[in-house]
């Protein structure tokens, strides 16, 4: 079957949405929404919570639902995805299926260069947890520094103008609202957000909260999208539960360029 190309020549159009929670029922009921989805972009970007319980067998049924897909996929894992304690086997049978799932790494599709990391929990601004008193503070903080560190590197790495940053947890408080506030230090980190202003990007897509809000912006005013699967469907009654974000494309990028490592 032929990649269907429906974005215009002087932009690359991409899909974007997380939060799938794939489980062994979910065979033959995600193609639709797949092909849909890949139809009207260049790409599709998955934003952490590919499968339920981050199962092999889940991680299988998701491969094969995407099988439908015919334009680069690109993703991030998310805290479902860690549940069973074997997240390198479900990124490999992802792999297998031709998803390039970023963990602190870059990619380019098209001239758009795309920074991937999960990210982690810890709070916003002055609610944000310190690396103070028991080890398990320490540890819970240092993990939230290493997200926001694999950002930063990913983010580095990318030498074109436009680019992307594919998250799973908020990176800003402002997309999360809409959610319990006792919640909040759990559904992201501020410290995600400090990469994104040392490397501006052209927007950033994240997922994990399920009663967040669509959109926001960071200090520095890049928009900042949630595409968690529930929320969009509960937000956009009747509208399909992906979002498409169109970046114009650079003078002279090829109209067809594969998925590519992009180099330091």
């Amino acid at each position: 079957m032929p990649k269907t190309r429906t974005a215009a020549a002087n932009r690359v159009r991409f899909a974007a949405v997380g939060d799938i929670h794939a489980t062994r029922d979910s065979a033959g009921q995600l193609r639709g929404f797949f092909a849909e989805a890949s139809e009207h972009a260049d790409a599709l970007l998955l934003c952490g919570d590919l499968t339920d319980y981050g199962t092999a067998e889940e991680a299988q049924v998701l491969a094969d639902e995407l099988s439908v897909v015919k334009v680069p996929i690109v993703a991030v894992l998310g805290n479902h995805d860690f549940e069973s304690g074997s997240p390198d086997k479900v990124c490999e049978i992802l792999a297998r299926a031709g998803v390039r799932v970023l963990d602190g790494e870059a990619c380019e599709i098209q001239g758009v260069g795309i920074a991937g990391a999960k990210g982690f929990a810890g709070g916003f601004g002055r609610g944000s947890l310190g690396a103070w008193g028991e080890p398990a503070i320490k540890l819970f903080v240092k993990e939230a520094q290493h997200e926001a560190m694999k950002l930063e590197s990913a983010l580095a790495k990318l030498r074109m103008p436009r680019k992307i940053a594919l998250l799973h947890y908020a990176p800003i408080a402002g997309t999360i609202a809409g959610e319990p506030p006792e919640i909040y230090p759990f559904l992201g980190s501020s410290r995600l957000e400090e990469p994104l202003l040392r490397y501006p990007v052209d927007a950033v897509f994240h997922g994990h909260a399920h009663r967040g809000t669509l959109e926001a912006r960071t200090i520095g005013g890049v928009p900042v999208f949630n595409v968690a699967r529930p929320l969009l469907q509960r937000a956009r009654p009747g509208q399909a539960p992906y979002r498409i974000y169109e970046v114009p494309r650079q003078a002279g990028d090829p109209a067809d360029q594969p998925l590519v490592h992009a180099s330091a």
